[in-house]
C-alpha cells in the first residue's frame, strides 16, 4: 500500500488534514509514534507531549526510514523522499489513520466496550471468559491482560486503553485469528476526544460499571470526566450506520449499574435499549425502569473464596436465580451481573442458561488476590487506588475482621502527577476502617515521594478521632507509618501483623513496576509479598 492509496476517500477529512507535501508513491508498512521504533516504510506521528515533543524527533524518524510524517506544527526542513501530512492534531489524526491502515477491523467484529472508575478490567475479563465458555471465539484488551487468539498475555504498560495504532492492530489480529467478539476496556482517557484512542472503534455494546472520583488532573472537572466516559454510549449509535443489521444494528445495547447515580445519564446517551443490574436493590434514578433493575441481588453472602447470592430477574415471573462465584470481594457480584446481562443479549440466551458457567470464572490477578505462605495472618493484594474503591473494598473486610477478632492493616500510596484531590480522601477512608496504616510509594513519577505521603497523612489526621476505627485516632509512628520504600513498608506491615489480622496491600495489584522521576523499578506486588513472607524470622 502506498501513501496515496492509504490517504484517499474520506480519510483526509476524518483526520483533519490541512496540507500535503512530497512523494505519495512511497510504500507504507506500519504506524509508529516513537521515533526509536520507526522502520523502513513507517508512518511517524509527531505527537506533542508533557515532557517531550515528537516534532523534535522527526529528523531521527526520517533517518530510521519513515516514509510518511504526520505533524501539526511547522517543519523547517522537508526530505524529498518523504510524504508529509499536516493535520490540526496529530494525536487525533492517528485514530483514523490506524483504522484505515488495518482495514477497519471493528466493522467485522462485535465490539463490547466497558467503562467506569472501578471494575472495568474484571468485567472485561468475565465477559471474555463467558463468551469462551459458551463456545465463542473472542479477544480482549484490558489494563491487566489482552488476548488476540485465545491465549492470555500480560499488559506490560501502565495504560488501560492503548494508543489507537495498537488498538486497531490488536483488533485486526483478533479478526485474523477467527475471533467474532472483542471486549475492550474503555478508559476516560481513551474515550476523550483529546486522545481519540477509541474514536474510530465501532462499538456494538457499552457497559458502565460506576463513575466516581478519578483523573481530574486530565479532565479538569468530574462532569467532564463523566461526559468523556459517556462517549462510549454515544458511540453505540455510530455502529448502526456503519455495520447495520443484527447485533450490529438495531439490537445494539447498553448495560448500566443501577446503584450508581450516573446510570440515568449514561442510559440517556444512547437511543438503544439499556439494561441494568443492582446489588443494593435500587431502581434507576430519573424514572428509567421504575420497576427496578433487570437483575437485582436479594441475598448476598461474601466469603474469602467467593460469593453466594440470589438474584431477582425483572419480569421473570418471580423466580430467583441462585449464583455462586469464585471471585473474592462482595463487589464482584455487580461485575458478574453486568457480564451476564451483556453475554445474554449478545448470544440471545437467558441469564438462567448462563448461570451454570459462573463458578468457572477466574478472578483477575491482583484483584483481591490472597497470598498464602503459611503465615498466621491473611494477606490480600488489590488494585484499589481511588476513594470509591476504598469505600467498596474496606467496609465488608472490616466486618469480616471484626467477626474473626482480627485487625486490618492497610498499606497504600497515591500516584504522582495524577489527581491530587483524592489523596486526602484515601487517607480519611482508610482511617475509618483500619487499625494501622502504612503509607508508601505507588508511582511517584516526577513528584517528591514523601510529599505525596504527607498529603495522604493529612487526610488521615483530618478525620475526627470519634470517626476513626480507634476512638483515639491515629498517631504517627504508633499506628500510622510513612515509609516511601514499598518493599520495606510491606516488611514493616508484616512484622506488625498478629495471628488473625488482615493485611491489605492496595494500589499496585497486577502492575509490574513503580515509576520514579529518574527510573522505573521492576516490581511485582504478589511476588514481593511472597518474598517478604519467606524471609526467616518475619513471623512466628
Amino acid at each position: 500500500m502506498t501513501a496515496t492509496e492509504l490517504f484517499t476517500g474520506n480519510l483526509p477529512e476524518r483526520m483533519n488534514a490541512v496540507e500535503w507535501k512530497g512523494d505519495g508513491g512511497v510504500p507504507v508498512t506500519g504506524l509508529e509514534y516513537d521515533s526509536r521504533a520507526v522502520k523502513a516504510g513507517s508512518i511517524y506521528f509527531a505527537l506533542p507531549g508533557i515532557h517531550a515533543d515528537g516534532h523534535d524527533f522527526i529528523v531521527d524518524a526520517v533517518k530510521n526510514g519513515a516514509a510518511v510524517i504526520v505533524h501539526q506544527h511547522d517543519i523547517p526542513v522537508y526530505d524529498k523522499n518523504v510524504f508529509y501530512v499536516r493535520v490540526k492534531d496529530s494525536r487525533f489524526a492517528m485514530s483514523a489513520v490506524a483504522d484505515a491502515f488495518y482495514h477497519s477491523p471493528s466493522k467485522r467484529l462485535t465490539v463490547i466496550g466497558v467503562t467506569g472508575t472501578e471494575g472495568k478490567s474484571t468485567t472485561v475479563y468475565l465477559i471474555f471468559q463467558l463468551l469462551r465458555l459458551a463456545g465463542k471465539k473472542a479477544g480482549f484488551i484490558s489494563t491487566v491482560q489482552y488476548s488476540e487468539d485465545g491465549a492470555e498475555r500480560w499488559n506490560t504498560e501502565h495504560q488501560t486503553t492503548p494508543e489507537a495504532p495498537l488498538v486497531h492492530k490488536r483488533l485486526a489480529r483478533m479478526l485474523g485469528n477467527g475471533c467474532e467478539y472483542a471486549v475492550l476496556e474503555a478508559s476516560s482517557h481513551g474515550l476523550s476526544p483529546r486522545t481519540n484512542r477509541l474514536g474510530d472503534v465501532l462499538f456494538d455494546a457499552g457497559i458502565m460499571t460506576n463513575v466516581t472520583h478519578e483523573h481530574l488532573e486530565f479532565h479538569g472537572t468530574w462532569e467532564q470526566y463523566r461526559d468523556d466516559k459517556a462517549a462510549l454510549f454515544r458511540a453505540i449509535g455510530r455502529s448502526v450506520d456503519a455495520k447495520g443489521g443484527g447485533i450490529h444494528g438495531d439490537e445494539s445495547f447498553g448495560v448500566v449499574n443501577a446503584d450508581d447515580p450516573g446510570a440515568a445519564y449514561f442510559a440517556a446517551c444512547t437511543g438503544h435499549k439499556t439494561y441494568s443490574h443492582s446489588v443494593k436493590g435500587g431502581a434507576l434514578p430519573g424514572g428509567i425502569l421504575p420497576g427496578g433493575a433487570d437483575l437485582t441481588v436479594i441475598r448476598l453472602e461474601a466469603g474469602p473464596g467467593g460469593n453466594v447470592y440470589d438474584v431477582r430477574v425483572r419480569d421473570g415471573g418471580g423466580a430467583a436465580l441462585h449464583i455462586e462465584d469464585r471471585l473474592p470481594g462482595a463487589f464482584n457480584a455487580g461485575n458478574v451481573l453486568a457480564s451476564l446481562l451483556c453475554v445474554s443479549r449478545l448470544l440471545k440466551k437467558s441469564v438462567a442458561e448462563l448461570c451454570p458457567l459462573v463458578p468457572e470464572l477466574r478472578p483477575v490477578r491482583g484483584r483481591m488476590t490472597a497470598v498464602r505462605k503459611g503465615q498466621p495472618f491473611e494477606v490480600l493484594v488489590d488494585y484499589a487506588h481511588t476513594p470509591s474503591s476504598f469505600e467498596t473494598v474496606l467496609p465488608p473486610l472490616r466486618e469480616r475482621a471484626d467477626r474473626q477478632g482480627g485487625r486490618i492493616i492497610a498499606l497504600f500510596g497515591s500516584a504522582g502527577e495524577r489527581d491530587t484531590q483524592k489523596r486526602a480522601l484515601q487517607g480519611r477512608i482508610a482511617a475509618r476502617y483500619s487499625d494501622m496504616i502504612f503509607l508508601c510509594d505507588e508511582d511517584p513519577r516526577g513528584e517528591e515521594p514523601a510529599a505525596i505521603l504527607e498529603e495522604i497523612a493529612a487526610g488521615v489526621f483530618s478525620l475526627p478521632a470519634g470517626e476513626c476505627f480507634h476512638r483515639d485516632g491515629f498517631k504517627r509512628d504508633v499506628n500510622l507509618f510513612l515509609i516511601p520504600d514499598r518493599p520495606a513498608a510491606i516488611r514493616a506491615a508484616f512484622s506488625a501483623a498478629r495471628p488473625g489480622d488482615l493485611v491489605l496491600l492496595l494500589g499496585k495489584g497486577h502492575e509490574n513496576s513503580i515509576i520514579y522521576s529518574s527510573h522505573t523499578m521492576k516490581y511485582d506486588e504478589i511476588a514481593e509479598a511472597e518474598r517478604a513472607l519467606d524471609e526467616a524470622g518475619l513471623y512466628g
